[in-house]
């Protein structure tokens, strides 16, 4: 067969096939073995990993087994095998691996596997909260302490300018940035960083609070809040593919900084409001770079403009080309405010930055065609 027809037959092909492609096709990792044994410790998203080029889709890939479904009935010790069922992969649950121990007693099972634990991704999410302003200068603030120094750590008393409970747990926080919808200039809240947490210890017109932990030095000014339920986290996240209509992007990075990567965190300008829920994931896009044909009729990289350049990207619309958004990872949003959320960023092929495009994982799939 010569090679035009063999390219005839691949846009055939390609033409036939695109919207089975679209509706759920799974791509799975080179190399990925056919069983797995479950470990202590592993989680759905974990085990997908082995198979599957992008884990969020691990509800897909179990898809196939009722008893799989519910991640509460996979166990430790429990073998998966990779089967095709209508020819797409999934994984189907084996008669359960009876462990012995050396007195020939049977091991017992730990408990069931999530998809994705708190407890393993705790030491990399964030404790800062994104509140309203005017909320934030209502609460109580921290007037000093009994120590003379101006930094107080865990066991300094602190004083606080309002009557509270004895007993009470409380977080105190610092002010950070206010952030804005970059569209509309719309305010979506105030950043504030848990800077301790503390106990009433004793009530009046001005209260003592016992500092427990903290996660840096506690100062005046600093604001003094109740623990409150809504403020907790899940202990347990399940990934599933977020779905929104409306433009999303990376609104800030949580460390301050330029540019962030893998079990970073990241601010989303999306939240509550927009539907937005713990465990969404979004794969996350970096704008394609312009290229402009100089005047040597070559195409020029942003990196390579000279100042006319430069001018001719901002003022020439046909000497210059956008070329495609380049896709760069996956982030999981953990924590969700009313009108932003946080997010962990699970993967990510280059540096994450403020901007990157947050869409529709699924949207990967048909882009790496």
């Amino acid at each position: 067969m010569d090679a035009t027809m063999k390219r005839i037959l691949l846009v055939i092909f390609l033409s036939l096939g695109v919207t089975q492609l679209h509706a759920d096709t799974l791509a799975l990792k080179s190399g990925h073995p056919d069983t797995y044994v479950v470990k202590k410790g592993d989680t759905l998203w974990d085990i997908s990993g082995y198979f599957l080029n992008d884990p969020w889709r691990w509800p897909t890939l179990w898809g196939g087994n009722p008893h799989i479904a519910n991640p509460h009935l996979i166990y430790p010790g429990d073998q998966l095998t990779l089967v095709f069922i209508d020819g797409q992969p999934r994984l189907v649950r084996n008669k359960t691996l009876l462990k012995k121990l050396v007195e020939g007693r049977v091991k017992s099972k730990n408990a069931a596997i999530p998809a994705v634990a708190l407890s393993l991704i705790q030491p990399y999410l964030a404790q800062n909260r994104i509140v309203e302003k005017t909320w934030l200068e209502a609460l109580p603030m921290v007037l000093g302490g009994e120590s003379p120094s101006k930094h107080h750590i865990v066991g300094d008393i602190v004083y606080v300018d309002t009557n509270m409970p004895i007993g009470e747990k409380v977080a105190i926080y610092v002010p950070g940035r206010e952030f804005f919808q970059a569209s509309t200039d719309e305010p979506l809240g105030q950043e504030i960083i848990l800077s301790a947490s503390g106990r009433v210890v004793e009530s009046g017109e001005i209260s003592k609070i016992k500092l427990l932990t903290n996660l840096q030095e506690t100062k005046v000014g600093f604001r003094v809040a109740p623990v409150e339920d809504q403020a907790l986290m899940s202990a347990l996240f399940m990934p599933k593919a977020a779905q929104l209509t409306e433009p999303t992007e990376v609104l800030a990075i949580e460390k301050d900084i330029r540019e962030v990567g893998k079990l970073d965190v990241v601010y989303l300008d999306r939240g509550k409001a927009d539907g937005i829920e713990p465990g969404h994931v979004f794969a996350i896009y970096r704008d394609g770079e312009k290229i402009v044909i100089g005047q040597d009729g070559l195409p020029v990289r942003e990196i390579d403009r000279s100042s006319y350049d430069n001018l001719v990207a901002k003022f020439s619309n046909d000497r210059v080309y956008q070329v495609p958004d380049v896709f760069n990872g996956n982030v999981m949003v953990f924590k969700v405010f009313e009108k932003t959320s946080m997010a962990l960023i699970m993967s990510n092929a280059h540096p994450v930055r403020v901007k990157d495009k947050l869409i529709t994982p699924e949207l990967k799939s048909l882009r790496n065609l």
